[in-house]
């Protein structure tokens, strides 16, 4: 914007500030929770264009809503989240949370790249041009996620750099490979020092002392893997903001929120990582978790301030957190601050309705062939071994870290095989990028399935196949029946398909309205629990344990890893 177009902008303010011209919007009488005090007080908010120009005073606007009756708090900011666990693209993202509430989202693309790599890449910052809410992105900085699996692409500091200064980029996105900081790794140091100086998203669960000071010396400046306070609070006193995570999966405000006090707030932020459609309808978006900490027992004014302006400070987004004159007219009017009830929702100044995403344009979709692998047999997921007994991942529900187990397993022809009755199940990663072609194989307690299995193509972080059941039989069928859709969730009993989710774009997306996925969600989960399968969110624990450097046993394409020692204990 040029000097002219800029001053001219600023007389309007003044003006509509001062009272001289009608606002272009006033919140009439409404009650606003300021997050920089803590008070509540009845005012008028007048907006010029996208910008607050007034408050705690009286304005008459070109347009008013009658705020009487209704909280005025800021627009919330999702701090950390992979839009792909959505399951649906970034327009339809942006369509299913907005309304509710969630009007900055710092997404990291981390998933479709490491699919995809620079293609997947270009795909969200193309997207983010496009959203109705603020979709920033982060830089993906770990694809791979690590050397034990095999992704799609690889993308190094050179393919990072050249997107920096991109308007909707702030930064590295979160660096998982703390084991490649405190090892020194050359490709890992190259992208630190890329970024160095600049801001760099954390990702370092159960990690403490000499071993965290070590990578908080490297310039990364967040976390939102603790899961408990004791954790929390250290990297607090080491001056790391703590994003208190809700998720499909993880679910960690129930223990994190005796955190949220105003003496903590300012160090604390709320995302969401990875939530599905069917939960963001049931529960909530970000407005779900402002609800659970209240609900703990959390000081409501520093819970706001936590979703705000504590989540804006921490990511140098200077221009929005506050109700007040001069910030960024994101507003939420909620009829019950408890309870965090969402009444009407303001964004860059015009009230969202469902014209507020007519006639966008969306970015094409990507990666729609992305499943190079052919059919697989029954005999591909054989398990030849010299004895009964082996090493067993334990799920912990509502949870992405695992448990390091033994057991005997039925043992015959010198093969292993599946223990259904005692909740033992075989458990596979099928290469599909057309690399390897490897079958990492193992097994996995805590699913309860008694009969049937299930696939999937989401796989965090190489998003090869996972495929999790009582007989190879059914796991083929379901393997093979993913193939063919070209990526998805699918359910088998007995050899048939009974419930299925397809997600062609890079084996991670939908391309239907976040509705249809929303409710074939619904009519997957019903099958899956006709399973036997207790989980609230199967396909996402499922998903979630080829993940190798969350402790302590997980399964890779290679094979079984050993995170504490960060190794393969079988191929």
């Amino acid at each position: 914007m040029d000097r002219a177009a800029a001053k001219a902008i600023l007389k309007q303010r003044i003006d509509q500030a001062m009272g001289r011209n009608r606002a272009d919007l006033v919140i009439k009488n409404v009650r606003l929770l300021n997050v920089a005090t803590g008070a509540i007080d009845e005012t008028d908010i007048a907006i010029c264009g996208d910008t607050i120009v007034g408050t705690y005073d009286r304005y008459d606007g070109v347009m008013e809503i009658d705020g009487r009756g209704r909280f005025a708090v800021p627009g919330f900011i999702d701090t950390h989240v992979h839009c792909e666990s959505t399951l649906v693209a970034p327009s339809e993202f942006d369509r299913c949370v907005l309304p509710r509430g969630t009007t900055t989202a710092i997404c990291d693309p981390h998933e479709i790249c490491n699919v995809l790599g620079r293609t997947g890449l270009e795909y969200f910052l193309d997207s983010a041009l496009t959203t109705a809410l603020d979709l920033r992105v982060q830089l993906s900085s770990c694809v791979p996620a690590t050397h034990l699996e095999t992704a799609g692409a690889r993308l190094k500091a050179d393919d990072l750099a050249r997107h920096r200064h991109h308007p909707k980029v702030i930064g590295l996105a979160e660096f998982m490979n703390f084991p490649g900081v405190l090892w020194k790794d050359e490709e890992t140091l190259d992208k630190l020092a890329e970024f160095y100086g600049a801001h760099i998203d954390g990702h370092s669960p159960l990690v403490t002392g000499k071993e965290l000071n070590a990578y908080l010396s490297c310039g990364i400046r967040n976390c939102h893997e603790c899961t408990s306070q004791a954790e929390a609070r250290e990297k607090i006193a080491k001056g790391m903001q703590v994003l208190i995570r809700d998720g499909s999966v993880s679910k960690d405000v129930d223990a994190l929120a005796g955190l949220i006090d105003p003496v903590t707030s300012p160090f604390l932020a709320f995302c969401t990582d990875d939530r599905n459609p069917l939960d963001i309808a049931e529960e909530g978006h970000l407005d779900h978790l402002i609800r659970r900490a209240i609900a703990h027992g959390a000081d409501i004014a520093a819970t706001y301030r936590t979703a705000t302006w504590s989540a804006a400070r921490g990511f140098g987004l200077t221009d929005r957190g506050l109700v007040a004159p001069g910030y960024r007219a994101d507003i939420v009017l909620l009829d019950d601050l408890a309870q965090c009830a969402v009444s009407q929702v303001i964004r860059a100044g015009k009230p969202v309705s469902p014209e507020t995403f007519a006639g966008r344009t969306s970015a094409p979709a990507v990666g729609l062939n992305s499943i190079k692998r052919d059919r697989i047999g029954a005999e591909d997921l054989a398990i030849p071994a010299a004895g009964p007994g082996t090493p067993v991942i334990g799920v912990l529900p509502n949870k992405i870290i695992t448990e390091a187990l033994q057991a005997t397993v039925p043992y015959r022809n010198g093969r292993r095989h599946a223990d259904p009755d005692n909740d033992i199940l075989k458990i596979v990663v099928v290469e599909r990028h057309g690399f390897t072609r490897n079958i990492g194989k193992g097994f996995v307690k805590g699913f309860g399935i008694r009969s049937g299995a299930l696939a999937s193509s989401v796989g965090h972080d190489s998003h090869n196949i996972c495929a999790v059941g009582s007989s190879d039989a059914d796991m083929v069928a379901a393997i093979n029946r993913l193939i063919e859709i070209g990526g998805g969730f699918v359910a088998v009993k007995d050899g048939a398909v009974v419930g299925e989710l397809a997600l062609p774009v890079a084996g991670l997306m939908s391309l239907k309205p976040f509705e249809a996925v929303e409710h074939e969600l619904e009519a997957l989960r019903t099958s899956v629990k006709a399973l036997g399968c207790p989980l609230a969110e199967p396909f996402l624990q499922l998903a979630f344990l080829p993940l190798p450097v969350i402790p302590h046993l997980k399964i890779t394409d290679m094979g079984l890893v050993d995170v504490d020692k960060f190794e393969l204990v079988a191929a």
